[in-house]
């Protein structure tokens, strides 16, 4: 039986995620499979992958062949040194030992290259919403300032108008006050 090492859709309409199996080729593609050894979601960034480590060295040093994205997610887990490590161990270059050692320092500079770029993603993140909050506030303050200036000219047209007003009415009643007063004086000596 040719075994494969392939993708196995899931997911809805633009939003595909994976299913890493080991199938027969003959096999559909999203049809009958052997066994189910990860996941592989490329909607996130970075891609994220789960994958059952053990089995996959097994069936890659069994002989199945994998596709070619999956070729470079083994790569990328590390499944393909670890091959090759064994090899070097079987050769008698050295020991298991010495193997898990060098496998462990490469991942170790794997994880921390995955995590500097999730930090960085997620700086990047947060200064453009930082950068988005700063214009906002900026156009806050000019919304808020042309409130003000609206309502200070109210207040000042009103202010004007009122000061109109009052001196409208002032100079009416004072003439007013004027002719009252000759009116007494006249009536004051008409008593007399």
């Amino acid at each position: 039986m040719a075994t494969k090492i392939r993708l196995q859709r899931g997911g809805r309409k633009n939003y595909a995620y994976y299913s890493i199996v080991i199938a027969d080729a003959r096999a559909p593609r999203d049809g009958r499979f052997t066994e189910k050894i990860g996941t592989y979601n490329p909607n996130t960034n970075p891609a994220s992958v789960d994958l059952n480590f053990d089995r996959a060295l097994y069936w890659v040093e069994t002989g199945a062949q994998p596709t070619d994205t999956v070729r470079n997610i083994l790569q990328k887990e590390g499944v393909y040194l670890m091959k090759h490590l064994r090899g070097g161990v079987k050769k008698g270059a050295f020991d298991e030992a010495a193997c898990q050692q060098k496998f462990d320092a490469w991942k170790a500079g794997k994880d921390q290259k995955l995590n500097s770029v999730r930090e960085n993603d997620v700086k990047s993140k947060k200064e453009a919403a930082a950068k988005e909050l700063e214009a906002e506030k900026k156009v806050n303050e000019a919304i808020a300032k042309k409130v003000a200036d609206k309502k200070a000219a109210e207040a000042a047209a009103k202010a004007e108008a009122e000061a109109a007003k009052a001196a409208e009415e002032a100079p009416a009643a004072a003439p007013a006050e004027g002719e009252a007063a000759p009116e007494a004086a006249a009536e004051t000596p008409a008593e007399a």
